[in-house]
């Protein structure tokens, strides 16, 4: 049977897709390879969210025509998002193309495989709204953490978002679906779960019962033997109701950890947005929920020269930030997306947007001195994630990094490490915004 290789592009949700796709390719008997070269088809899963993710999914697609053009790979099958959101303009301008499949699409991979090694061209786009097939899938991420999507598509029409028209309505994944994933990853050695979806906040309030049951999932997943910690992304300020506060404040195997994207705190801009809230809800969620969860971590993420942001907007946000002290923030200039209302709309000057953006990651930073600094001399435990061959060290994290986007503990040790087990380390120093500490014995 013929080799297929994948590229995964984007955001966590992004790459479960793909380990599903690889898991029914590999199921059909064809080879799933690690690297590209060789293969007989290459598959792309693109990103199409932001100007920055298709300009790498489409140099990821022109990096892999080279490689046809030199004979080193086969066929070209691109899949997700950019080939949604752009299927007329990437089969008219990448002849080298040979295939599109959209995100309704997933599940048609090896048909679409097998008609190109035939010779035939593929395009198929599905429903978006099509739901969820279960499957198993193929972990890319290292054996002891995965993430685990609970839902597909988006409900909440931000006026800067283009994710509802590529991926589609709200659909939650059936619970036992959901337990059943869980209980095999944790069989096959994961002890971390990353609970993901456009907004897991709103699991469960597409059922005909339109209840929130996060609360009532992350319960079952903590009953899991094998897992350890959970970590919960994407929440909407909004969503967040007692139930799940109690939750995260009772189960010890959920870490003390929560994703809260606010994009804003001004009041004008978000209702431009269609968000919900403003400063002052904000605050009160903020206070609500540290004072309900001691120790918690809280991570967002804002952006700048969104349509309306003056200067008085841009610095109430600057100033909403020094005040709330968020242990992780991240920062990204406004990308008018065509097909949203936000692009429609009056946008800040690009460069603007860019400088607010970075002096939002100055501050940032400032404030992750303060918490580096706050750390010195504690002992925390650590998750061992593996070992860099060029610092000569070992790296982990605590419960307040998620793995790809928050910091790293580096860790000095006499021994040899085992990836993926827990570890009590002592923290003595910083190094380059990331921490460093010593193993404790037993």
């Amino acid at each position: 049977m013929a080799n297929i290789g994948f590229i995964s592009l984007g955001c966590a949700k992004n790459q479960v897709d793909c380990e599903r796709m690889m898991y029914r390719v590999q199921e059909a008997g064809f080879t799933v390879q690690a690297d590209v070269v060789g293969a007989d088809v290459v598959v792309i899963n693109t990103c199409g969210f932001i100007d920055s993710a298709k300009a790498e999914a489409i140099d990821s697609i022109l990096q892999m025509a080279q490689l046809k053009e030199q004979g080193l790979i086969g066929k070209i099958l691109v899949t997700g998002c950019l080939s949604q959101r752009y299927q007329r303009e990437i089969v008219k301008e990448m002849p080298e193309v040979d295939g599109i499949l959209g995100t309704g699409s997933y599940t048609e991979v090896v048909p679409a495989i097998e008609k190109l090694l035939q010779g035939e061209t593929v395009e198929e786009f599905a429903s978006i709204d099509t739901p969820e097939q279960e499957c198993g899938r193929i972990l890319t991420t290292p054996e002891h953490y995965a993430y685990i999507k609970i839902a597909e598509g988006c409900d909440n029409r931000c006026g800067y978002c283009i994710i509802p028209y590529l991926r589609g309505k709200y659909r939650s994944r059936q619970m036992d679906d959901v337990l059943y994933e869980a209980r095999l990853l944790a069989a096959n050695g994961v002890k971390e779960l990353l609970v993901v979806a456009q907004d897991t906040s709103r699991y469960g309030t597409d059922f005909p019962e339109h209840k929130r049951l996060l609360p009532e999932l992350l319960r079952q997943l903590c009953r899991i033997d094998g897992i350890e910690w959970i970590r919960v992304h994407y929440t909407y300020p909004d969503e967040i109701d007692d139930a799940l506060i109690d939750v995260m404040a009772t189960e010890p195997k959920i870490v003390k950890y929560l994703d809260i994207p606010i994009q804003h705190c001004n009041s004008k801009i978000l209702k431009l947005m269609n968000r919900r809230g403003d400063s002052e809800f904000l605050r009160d969620l903020f206070t609500k929920l540290r004072s309900r969860i001691p120790g918690l971590i809280l991570r967002t993420s804002v952006i700048t020269g969104l349509p309306g942001e003056g200067e008085a907007e841009f610095e109430e946000l600057c100033e909403f930030l020094k005040e709330q002290k968020l242990e992780r923030v991240g920062a990204f200039p406004f990308s008018p997306e065509e097909g949203t209302p936000a692009a429609e709309m009056e946008c800040v000057d690009s460069e603007i947007a860019q400088k607010r953006a970075q002096q939002i990651e100055l501050i940032q930073s400032r404030i992750m001195d303060a918490y580096n600094a706050s750390m010195q001399g504690k002992t925390v435990t650590v998750l061992v994630d593996g070992y860099d061959e060029e610092m000569e060290q070992f790296y982990g994290r605590t419960y307040a990094d998620s793995p790809e986007i928050d910091s790293r503990v580096w860790i000095a040790s006499q021994d040899a490490l085992m990836e993926g087990t827990f570890i009590k380390v002592c923290i003595d120093g910083v190094a380059d915004g990331e921490l460093s500490g010593f193993v404790l014995e037993d």
